[in-house]
């Protein structure tokens, strides 16, 4: 059996699918390196235009490290373990294309450093999430004291970090921490829709859009417009941005190609 799962949906949307959900998809080094395979898979398909990362069942997305493994391993192990994760974590949020993270179940620790890693969040309303290292006398190690701050602001992140509660999807939604709760049910098709909403818009487009906000976030604003503009400029010359223009003006839907 696959721990992850990895399929297309209209040629070029990947979905990535956690697969050990007897173990609530504990975070095992075979897991990471499965998610890592898929990650690959996407860096070298050229059709695909957004990524959907979620689990099977509706219990947990990632109840983050398998425990399990970490106490046979010795302290340069762990340190091993983590610094992959983490590097599991970095070549998800490079990607050049967007990530959603469909969170379909409890989303803890290395868990919820996975969907902080993504573009956006969505969970199911049922869903709790946390960064709980610190029970365990630990801290995030795979970028979540950096990406929480950075998304909810530092007081939310150090309440959250500090006292290693998980809150619910509503709690979540509220301090910005997810985009969308919705049902479990519709959660896959929520997902699928945003996807297919952002595929439909020009990929360079969309690729350097994300550049610009992923790259502008930690500059002094002079410096970020002046990234903005260079992202805007190498798209003036293209091919899309030319069929934009014209299909708006036959009052057509634009056929784009990321060229």
């Amino acid at each position: 059996m696959e721990l992850v799962n990895y399929e297309t949906i209209d040629n070029d949307i990947a979905v990535i699918t956690f697969n050990r959900p007897e173990v609530a998809n504990a975070l095992s080094s075979d897991l990471i390196t499965g998610l890592e395979q898929c990650i690959q898979k996407v860096k070298t398909d050229d059709n695909i235009r957004s990524v959907i990362i979620t689990a099977s069942g509706q219990k947990a997305f990632c109840a983050g490290a398998d425990l399990k493994e970490r106490k046979t391993m010795n302290d340069d192990e762990v340190v091993t373990a983590v610094q992959k994760i983490s590097s599991v974590c970095d070549a998800i949020e490079k990607l050049d294309v967007p990530v959603i993270a469909a969170i379909n179940g409890v989303a803890f620790g290395g868990g919820l450093e996975i969907a902080l890693a993504c573009d956006l969040r969505i969970a199911a309303n049922h869903v709790k999430m946390g960064l709980t290292e610190t029970s365990l006398a630990i801290i995030p190690g795979a970028g979540g004291t950096q990406r929480l701050p950075r998304l909810i602001g530092t007081g939310q992140a150090k309440l959250l970090i500090y006292t290693a509660q998980s809150i619910s999807a509503e709690d979540a939604f509220a301090i910005g921490l997810i985009e969308r709760s919705v049902a479990a049910s519709f959660l896959q098709d929520e997902a699928v829709s945003i996807a297919r909403k952002i595929t439909k818009n020009g990929p360079a487009a969309i690729k350097q859009a994300k550049k610009a906000i992923n790259q502008g976030m930690d500059l002094p604003m002079d410096e970020a417009i002046q990234l903005e503009h260079a992202s805007y400029k190498k798209l003036i010359p293209t091919k899309d941005r030319k069929e934009g223009l014209l299909a708006f003006q036959e009052k057509r839907k634009p056929d784009y190609h990321g060229n």
